[in-house]
């Protein structure tokens, strides 16, 4: 018996010993390029099961069996890092750096479920964080996303601080209707009105051609986001993939995710940006002389006692000029208005963490930005608190919370019928007048407004407060390997109040004449209300021959109110600008309210992600609707074929083959008042009253039908070095929303109908390449193009102009078998022959097809360089084609103030210089010489940073510095500012026409960034 136990017991002591000597033990720790820990990394001995995970501060310790071996660490979000290990005498630290492709792998693919971007079968643009924020200083997140995605034609209104965009993805998708794509914050449907701030009582902008009072360059409420909170961006840019959101996609749709904790130790980090802003671009001043000057303002005229007055006239303004011009007074006022270098700040705090329990992202933001022009500018404080809790393994939930407060001074820009703008009196304002006050006030000046007093005495501001928050609860009720059930809960919230102020005081030196309007305040309010409520059930089952089946049901509701009041008061007897002081006060209330409920079902299936196919179905009824308890349904089909995942595949040049089809419909609701014919005011004899407008509503009216088939293929090269999509599609929108003229007897000008078919076809290709893949050198690029044309398919009404403010001065002409975006005008019938005349207006309606305000296409050239601590980013932008109607050229032609007005070139005879040769033409009824190519290469983005090593400073982690520049180079023959300025606003159709805006801004940018 002993002599068993002693044997047993040596026995022991050697394995023991040979396992102690065989066995080693690693410890290390991960961290990702920052210098911050990864906890919970999978640590793995390759070609093993064995292994290990990294604790909360990202160390670790695995034991192998012997040395030497190989040890993977990895976690999702990065790229694997595989290390040799050969001793243990030291610690192994594994740097993993993000993986773009991991990260960008999952997107939206129903309301409440995604799906690996590799499966997918229609293009789903993605933007994240590093691209929208990290190349350089964005004034807003309207502006981030330009050039950075294929389908999109995006704009800036003008150059104002403080936003203001349009955006139209795959082409205009409406005549009257919004064409702007939904924006999805964190699940809440965000508002992106741009709300008329009531100045057209002084400019009267709505008094000329177009009746339109959207013209006072209001900001969209989109800016209020703060690009620096978002995690990544997902667009959804036809119907095929916005069709799970229904009536409310028809213009696509943008889905934003905002950033939230990552488990581990608090992070804290610090950024401050500092810019200079300046004007991209000035136009000059014309080169007067005394003759010039005498022919300016002298015209002939055959009654000598007439024409002696015109001489004394023009004469008088010589006698200015040469008096200026000796005592060197002559003054470029546009050079004093615009050419400044104006300082932009930003600052950005955060912090960040979590467990495995919790996790909570607060971030907080300031930015100043001041205008080109005195007393414009910016400041936006925006603070935002994410929130996530795992009660237990079944049960989470998820909250947002985000608080904008901004300030938004505008100016007096765009187009006026008063001369009383900026711009537009600036067009009238001569080098020798001197606007200067004297003993505090200001001259009245020969253009009828003085612009120094303009813009040092007036105020055009919006003031913004803004709560949006949203709550997400997951509640999994079955959860086992092969069969998972769980309910899914949204709810968003949006509100803020709007408050525009405007001041037009008596002193204005136009305001003195006691028959003019003596004053003017205009005091704005509009509270919106949106929030959104939905459930939904999640149903994913797997079985063993590889197929699983991802099913969703829900229903939702959705409320949507907003209320304007904007009150004016005119007519004040002294310098107070209180609106109790004011001898006549009105009012004017807009009240919009809607309330729009349905479901969605949706069912996924997909074969070892080979093959995936997924069927879905909206239903919606809304208030909007003629009909509102109608429900109108948009069924969603799509297929994509990893062809390269199966066995007959098998190559080492081309290792992704994917053909993809898609179809998809999606919707527009109706205009608030379309089914309503809205009352005006009137006086009946000595009392109030109201009488039917001249717009007549429809009560049955229905919404816009959008219809795409989209089909393309995936393919990558080298492993994914070379990845290159291309994307054909064919959307057609029916029921297309009209306003048909009607014969004034009726008692109305015009009556809402559904009543035309709009056809959209175009092409996006999209190239990336990972060209160089070092430890120390990467270059990464990308490469997107795109092109769209549209056409009017059906039109149910005769052919009619919108959007412009005459057809002598250029105007789109929505008509049958036409481009929607075609810009027509009149012509000079006894300049031509009938054989010309026929040549140009084949139709006989009087109208000669000027341009296309559709690009002939765009494209943009990203690229990342990394070459040890040093990064560097750019972006180009190229729009090729795309004509505007340039109105600026027209008023500086008018008043002989044009910076090319003595140059030649334009004028086919050769008789006349350029300004002469253009008003001859506007006086034939021929704007052609006013339709450019509004056509641009812009390098949108560039940004040069150095990382210093952890440890060069203590007690920081990391520290980060840079340049960084936006719209740097700008590269047009536009004769004006800014070839993407418009006077209308978002108005999309009408985005082309440019009167006198605020020059847009070219910035440079410095940069620190500090992680604690």
């Amino acid at each position: 018996m002993r002599k068993n136990t002693l044997h047993f017991f040596f026995s022991f002591m050697l394995i023991f010993v040979s396992i102690t000597i065989t066995a080693q033990t690693i410890k290390g720790k991960v961290t990702d390029s920052s210098g911050e820990s990864i906890p919970f990394a999978d640590i793995i001995e390759k070609g093993t099961t064995n292994g290990t995970t990294t604790d909360e501060n990202g160390e670790f310790s695995l034991t192998v069996k012997k040395l030497p071996t190989s040890i993977v660490a990895s976690s999702l979000g990065f790229s694997s890092n595989e290390k040799s290990i050969t001793s243990t005498n030291t610690t192994i630290n594994f740097i993993l750096k993000e993986d773009s492709d991991v990260l960008d792998e999952v997107v939206i693919s129903g309301l409440a479920t995604t799906t690996k971007r590799s499966n997918l079968a229609n293009t789903v643009a993605s933007i994240s964080a590093a691209e929208l924020t990290q190349v350089t200083a964005q004034s807003g997140f309207d502006s981030a996303l330009s050039g950075k995605f294929t389908g999109a034609e995006i704009k800036a209104n003008s150059g104002a601080p403080g936003g203001g965009i349009s955006m139209r993805l795959r082409g205009v998708t409406s005549v009257f209707g919004d064409q702007q794509p939904l924006f999805v914050v964190d699940g809440v449907y965000v508002d992106n009105s741009s709300i008329s701030s009531g100045n057209n009582v002084v400019s009267a902008a709505a008094g000329g051609g177009n009746s339109s009072t959207n013209q006072d360059d209001a900001s969209n409420r989109i800016a209020d986001i703060d690009p620096e909170d978002i995690e990544n961006v997902e667009i959804l840019k036809g119907a095929s993939a916005a069709a799970l959101y229904g009536s409310r996609a028809a213009g696509g749709v943008v889905i934003i995710t905002t950033k939230r904790g990552k488990t581990g130790k608090p992070r804290v980090t610090f950024s401050q940006t500092v810019g200079l802003r300046s004007p991209t671009k000035l136009l000059g001043v014309r080169n007067w002389d005394a003759t010039k000057v005498f022919n300016n303002f002298y015209t002939p005229n055959s009654d000598p006692a007439q024409d002696a007055l015109n001489r004394a006239a023009a004469q008088a303004q010589v006698d200015l000029f040469n008096q200026a011009q000796a005592s060197g007074q002559l003054r470029n006022y546009e050079s004093e208005l615009y050419d400044h270098n104006r300082i932009a700040t930003t600052s950005r705090f955060t912090t960040s963490g979590g467990s495995e329990k919790t996790d909570y992202f607060f971030g907080a933001t300031y930015k100043d930005e001041l205008g080109l022009v005195q007393n414009t500018g910016y400041k936006k404080a925006a603070i935002r608190l994410n929130i996530g809790q795992k009660f237990t393994d079944n049960f989470d939930i998820y909250v947002t919370t985000n608080y904008i407060n901004s300030t938004s001074d505008r100016g007096f820009f765009n187009n006026s019928n008063t001369n009383s703008t900026v711009g537009y009196a600036l067009a009238f304002t001569y080098p020798w007048e001197n606007l200067s006050p004297v003993d505090g006030v200001y001259p009245g000046g020969g253009a009828g407004s003085n612009v120094l007093e303009t813009v040092n005495v007036i105020t055009n501001r919006e003031d913004v407060n803004r709560f949006i928050g949203s709550l997400s609860a997951n509640l999994k009720i079955i959860d086992t390997e092969k069969n998972r059930l769980k309910l899914v809960f949204q709810g968003g919230f949006d509100q803020y109040t709007l408050r525009t102020t405007n001041i037009f005081p008596r002193s204005l030196s136009y305001f003195r004449d006691p028959d003019t309007l003596k004053g003017a305040v205009i005091s704005g309010s509009t509270v919106n209300t949106n929030y959104n409520l939905s459930a939904f059930l999640v149903h994913n089952l797997s079985l063993e021959n590889g197929l699983n089946f991802t099913t969703q049901a829900g229903t939702f509701f959705q409320d949507f109110d907003r209320n304007t009041v904007i009150t004016t008061g005119l007519g004040f007897n002294t310098s107070l600008t209180s609106l109790s002081l004011a001898e006549n006060l009105s009012s004017e209330q807009t009240i919009r309210l809607q309330k729009d409920t349905g479901f969605f079902v949706q069912e996924e299936i997909n074969f070892d992600d080979k093959i995936i196919g997924t069927l879905g179905l909206r239903g919606d009824k809304s208030t909007n609707n003629g009909i509102s308890n109608e429900m109108y349904y948009y069924p969603k089909g799509n297929l994509a074929i990893n062809l390269h995942k199966f066995d007959f595949i098998n190559s080492e040049t081309i290792t992704k083959i994917k053909p993809r089809i898609a179809y998809g419909e999606a919707g527009r609701f109706p205009n608030f008042n379309d089914q309503f014919t809205l009352a005006t005011a009137e006086f009946i004899g000595e009392n109030s009253g109201f009488a039917p407008g001249a717009f007549k509503g429809n009560p049955s009216v229905q919404p816009e039908r959008q219809k795409e088939l989209e089909y393309g293929v995936d393919l990558g090269f080298l492993n994914g070095k070379i990845n290159l999509e291309a994307t054909f599609y064919n959307k057609t929108i029916s029921d297309l929303l009209i306003q048909e003229r009607v014969e004034p007897s009726s008692g109305f000008t015009r009556e809402v109908k559904n009543g035309g078919e709009l056809e959209n076809k175009g092409i996006e290709l999209g190239l990336n390449a990972n060209i160089i893949e070092k430890e120390d050198f990467s270059w990464n690029t990308n490469l997107k193009w795109w092109k769209n044309k549209s056409t009017i398919t059906q039109l149910d009404v005769p052919a009619f102009t919108e959007g412009g403010f005459a057809s002598s001065l250029g105007t789109f002409y929505i008509q049958e078998g036409f481009s929607a975006t075609q810009i027509v005008g009149t012509y000079d019938a006894d300049s031509l022959t009938a054989d010309q005349i026929a040549a140009i207006d084949p139709e006989g309606d009087g109208f000669a097809v000027y341009g296309n305000a559709e690009p002939d296409f765009q494209m943009s050239w990203s690229n990342q360089i990394s070459y040890k601590n040093f990064d560097l980013s750019f972006l180009w932008h190229w729009k090729k084609g795309g004509d505007g109607i340039n109105l600026t050229t027209l008023l500086y032609d008018l008043a002989g103030t044009t910076w090319d007005y003595d140059d030649t070139g334009l004028d086919p005879t050769g008789t006349l210089t350029n300004g002469p040769y253009r008003r001859s033409q506007f006086g034939a009824g021929n704007p052609a010489p006013f339709i450019e190519d509004a056509g641009y290469i812009r390098l949108r983005e560039v940004g040069l940073y150095y990382t210093f090593d952890e440890g060069v400073f203590k007690g920081f982690k990391k520290v980060k510095i840079g340049f960084s520049g936006r719209n740097l180079i700008n590269i047009f023959d536009y004769n004006s500012y800014d070839p993407e300025a418009s006077n209308f606003g978002n108005n999309v159709l009408a985005n082309n026409v440019e009167v006198t805006p605020y020059p847009a801004s070219k910035f440079i940018n410095f940069h620190l960034n500090v992680n604690f």
